[in-house]
């Protein structure tokens, strides 16, 4: 199965506003994640922001589809990393597809205060109605490894691993 899903109901040339709808339902999405990381709401909440046959693709976790699969992914690959944040960095959308860059953040700060993160880039698909067709996140997973490791993380409860094999 192809990793690009086309919304099937979304017609571009009849949406002149398309793009701010699109961004628009990104910002609801990251403040629903800044909400999450505050502790208020659950990883799983940020899954009712895709379709219900939505494809997400996590670099360590693989391939999840369906917006089911997508709450149980969000919820059991974020155990264990209270205190990670995501701050988002810039948006660029083009037709309905939006990328965003963000940093993958980890608790605490090195002594001169710069923070223990990497950078992470998101390329999604809208679906319409304020939903997302797909979400293709990339970073460097040894990168993160490394900056785990330089700051001493250690998990805050029982951490998941993901599947294996990966669904790719």
């Amino acid at each position: 199965m192809p990793l690009h899903f086309s919304p099937k109901s979304l017609d571009v040339a009849w949406m002149p506003n398309l793009q701010e709808e699109i961004r628009d339902a990104y910002a609801r999405l990251v403040a629903t994640r800044d909400r999450v990381e505050g502790g208020e709401l659950g990883w799983s909440e940020l899954a009712g922001f895709f379709a219900e046959d939505a494809v997400f693709v996590d670099p360590a976790w693989g391939r999840v589809q369906g917006r089911p699969a997508i709450q149980r992914f969000m919820q059991e690959s974020m155990a264990g990393l209270e205190g990670w944040t995501f701050p988002h960095l810039w948006t660029m959308v083009e037709g309905t597809r939006l990328v965003s860059a963000w940093m993958n953040r980890l608790p605490g700060q090195r002594a001169d205060g710069t923070f223990y993160e990497v950078p992470g880039l998101s390329v999604m698909e809208y679906a319409g109605d304020g939903l997302f067709a797909s979400e293709y996140d990339h970073l460097n997973m040894v990168h993160v490894f490394e900056v785990m490791q330089e700051s001493g993380w250690k998990p805050t409860g029982k951490l998941n691993i993901p599947p294996n094999p990966v669904p790719r």
